[in-house]
């Protein structure tokens, strides 16, 4: 059966390794130590029955090690989980340890207490927005950039096989259709009527442009026509008075005062042909009015 004295004797007056030595105090570095000093009272080694509180992923555990127990190492810590509410858990607390001394039931409960109280912290600071600094590792950089690059470069080789393949597709090396993934089949697909759409559009595009050029020509067409008339006009006035007319006009004016001013149907067509022609015309018509004077 364990003896605690003769236990604390050895570790107190000769090596412990979970004792640290200061200039004012001595610590144990023990999970399992209740308040961290190197003591007879807070000793987990020295004591055979002895209590603890310990905190796990935000989860208060209550452990208690009991002299029955003291042959099994692997069963000697019984584990009680304790509730979120201090109230409850202090309650569980005195439950469990009713018949141990008030010490370590004090203890249990303090560290309770100091345990809810950085874990409420650590969730106020979690829900806040803090700056994490993250170290930069210059191997694992390099290697990922080489890596992009390598990436990059597949990449271009399968997008001009891809093209490749379709335009042969396309123009009918392979024959009829079979065994073709279905996805690299949709993708041409959907580019061919892309593509058809943007021809479409452009024609259409054209054809406007082309009507357009159409009525611009045709209003240019019109006023070269009026030009070339207004033109025209003003030859035929120029040549009605020249020299070689002027004798056949004083004819005309000394005509008798009973002649129809209406004019004759052959007349009329002679005028137009006069617009048209030019001069020439023009002597023939005077010709026909002389002969019918």
């Amino acid at each position: 059966m364990q003896n605690d004295d003769i236990v604390w004797g050895i570790i107190n007056k000769a090596f412990c390794s979970y004792k640290v030595n200061t200039k004012t105090h001595k610590f144990c570095r023990n999970e399992y130590n209740l308040t961290g000093l190197c003591s007879r009272v807070s000793c987990p080694l020295a004591n055979s029955q002895y209590a603890t509180v310990r905190e796990e992923n935000g989860v208060c555990f209550l452990y208690m090690k009991t002299v029955e127990r003291a042959a099994f190492p692997n069963k000697m810590w019984e584990k009680v989980k304790l509730s979120r509410n201090l109230e409850k858990a202090i309650t569980q607390i005195n439950e469990n340890l009713v018949f141990w001394p008030n010490y370590v039931r004090q203890k249990c409960k303090q560290r309770l207490l100091k345990i809810t109280q950085y874990i409420i912290r650590m969730r106020k600071l979690r829900l806040k927005n803090t700056k994490k600094l993250v170290p930069i590792q210059r191997k694992v950089e390099r290697r990922e950039n080489r890596r992009e690059q390598k990436a990059l470069v597949a990449a271009r080789l399968d997008n001009v096989i891809e093209a490749s393949l379709l335009d042969r597709l396309k123009q009918g090396v392979y024959g009829e259709i079979y065994n073709f993934p279905k996805l690299a089949f949709d993708k041409a697909v959907e580019q061919d009527v892309e593509s058809e759409e943007e021809d479409v559009d452009e024609e259409e595009e054209d054809e406007e442009e082309v009507e357009i050029d159409k009525e611009v020509e045709a209003e240019l067409e019109k006023e070269m026509e009026e030009e070339e008339e207004e033109l025209e006009r003003v030859f035929v006035a120029a040549d009605d008075f020249e020299e070689s007319d002027a004798s056949d006009i004083e004819e005309m004016t000394f005509e008798s005062p009973k002649k129809n001013k209406t004019p004759t149907p052959e007349a009329a067509s002679s005028s137009k042909k006069r617009k048209r022609t030019g001069k020439k015309q023009i002597e023939i018509e005077y010709e026909m009015e002389m002969e019918t004077v």
